[in-house]
């Protein structure tokens, strides 16, 4: 007896061995083995290893690949450090958060970092004081241990996209000597892109569990200010669009507008009524996505929506922070919520989601080119796109959050022992109307359901335990979301 209890524990490790290889190997023994056998193998596995092969095997190349990118407008240089240590270095000390549309003092600096820092969550802000901007950002570029990095959502995007080989990137935006020398070779910027100074950004980065006085960080994040008036005024926007005729790009990346909030009421609006002409000069038939950013002006997050702006784009991508401002700025569903607790329910979150494609994006009735939507927050995904125009959306949702675990972890693969499982295991698809109830399983982890002619497709994503470097990670999942798309001619 006790020989067979020895054979039966050897074969059992072996299997399990096996069975962690299984994904590398093509003609694997597994398949050969009793079904229950291989379920109770897979369920000895943990959730996050069952997820990584789950999406290794989803994750497949789009039949039809972009080959020519075209992204703009905004681009600088960022300048990573430590939040707590930089407002130490300037004599700040902790007291209560604030939240501040505009920078106008270090003071102001101060309480909204400790504001956005207690929730975990990320912002942007413009610091209307030039010269004690300067002054913060030399404290902050020769601060020990300060990183600088391609800065701007357009450029960030441009940069991860360029790291496909078979991919050419045009890149226009404000870029000064640093940030030419930070890009990739495989990045092309038109010389009237070139600028004689650079723009610094400043990005303030926290961890989870991070102190500072009273507040306490819930997970890791970051704070992001600047006074950057080249970005701001959108001035590479037209050098853009024109640069569009000689590159002929088979997809357009559009970003920058949130940037135009330091500016005056009326320089705003005017600015935001060109920006319209000029997109609408790109032709109709190469698809636009537009990369959302943190913002604080309701009407003017209004005038985004309404004055034309969304039906002029075919896709947008945007995070738990800016869905819920979009929808308090517009009137759409669950607008009273203040703000979110903890993880952002998937029932609410798909509610305004569909409405946003339900209100503004294409229909039979209606001329607008808006079809997708990329959702990203940091335990899940959700596309969501209008049927009949995109594809391969199960791996471009798959492989936005495969990359959210590796940039978050700098590794080139997930590392399943950094990173954990985050995301409700169940949920309801509308907090609305009476849809369905979904349980997540490892195994299949891409959720997919319909709404009224709207397709859903949800992921988990696996977060970083510790993460390195957490600046860029919404236009990296963008991007690759992107990568994995494929839009269907019509």
């Amino acid at each position: 007896m006790w020989q067979r209890s020895v054979c039966v524990g050897l074969l059992a490790l072996a299997l399990g061995y096996l069975c962690l290889l299984g994904p590398e190997l093509p003609h694997s023994p597994l398949r050969h083995l009793p079904a229950s056998l291989l379920g109770g193998l897979h369920r000895a596995r943990s959730l996050e290893e069952r997820v990584v092969a789950a999406w290794q095997a989803a994750i497949a190349r789009p039949a039809r690949r972009w080959a020519r990118v075209a992204v703009g407008v905004n681009a600088c240089v960022d300048v990573v450090l430590s939040g707590v240590k930089l407002l130490e270095a300037l004599g700040l000390e902790p007291g209560d958060g604030k939240n501040h549309a505009v920078l106008n003092s270090r003071q102001d600096l101060k309480e909204a970092f400790a504001h956005f820092m207690e929730k975990g969550a990320a912002a942007e802000r413009f610091f209307s004081d030039a010269e004690s901007f300067h002054h913060i950002a030399r404290t902050a570029s020769e601060f020990p241990g300060a990183q600088l990095y391609v800065g701007g959502n357009a450029a960030l995007i441009g940069q991860k996209l360029a790291t496909n080989p078979d991919l050419k990137i045009l890149l226009c935006g404000p870029v000064g000597p640093k940030l030419h020398e930070l890009l990739d070779d495989n990045v092309v910027v038109p010389p009237e892109s070139m600028q004689e100074r650079d723009e610094f950004h400043l990005i303030l980065e926290y961890q989870a569990g991070e102190e500072w006085g009273q507040v306490r960080a819930p997970n890791a994040n970051r704070f992001i200010f600047s006074h950057d008036l080249s970005n701001g005024a959108l001035n590479m926007l037209e050098v853009f669009v024109s640069s569009l005729d000689e590159f002929h790009p088979d997809l357009v990346v559009l970003s920058g507008l949130h940037m135009m909030e330091g500016q005056s009421k009326e320089m705003r609006q005017r600015r935001l009524m060109e920006a319209v002409a000029s997109i609408s000069d790109i032709p109709t038939d190469i698809p636009i996505h537009l990369e959302l950013a943190s913002m604080t002006d309701q009407d003017f997050m209004s005038n985004i929506v309404h004055q034309q702006v969304f039906p002029l784009v075919n896709s947008i991508g945007l995070n738990e922070q800016e869905l819920l401002f979009l929808t308090q700025s517009a009137s759409g569903p669950h607008a009273s919520l203040a703000s979110w607790s903890g993880v952002p329910d998937v029932g609410v979150v798909s509610d305004i989601l569909f409405w946003i494609l339900k209100e503004h994006g294409k229909t039979a009735e209606r001329a607008s080119d808006l079809t997708r939507i990329h959702f990203h927050t940091l335990a899940y995904h959700i596309l969501v796109t209008v049927d009949g125009y995109w594809g391969n959306q199960v791996a471009a949702v798959a492989a936005g959050a495969r990359a959210a675990g590796t940039q978050a972890c700098a590794t080139e693969n997930i590392d399943t022992g950094k990173v954990f499982l985050k995301a409700p295991l169940e949920f309801v698809t509308s907090q609305i109307e009476a849809l369905s109830k979904i349980s997540l399983n490892p195994d299949e982890p891409v959720v997919h359901w319909h709404r009224e002619g709207i397709s859903f497709h949800f992921t988990p994503v696996l977060v970083c335990k510790d993460p390195v470097r957490t600046v860029g990670l919404g236009d990296a999942i963008s991007a690759e979301g992107l990568l994995y798309s494929e839009v269907h001619p019509q």
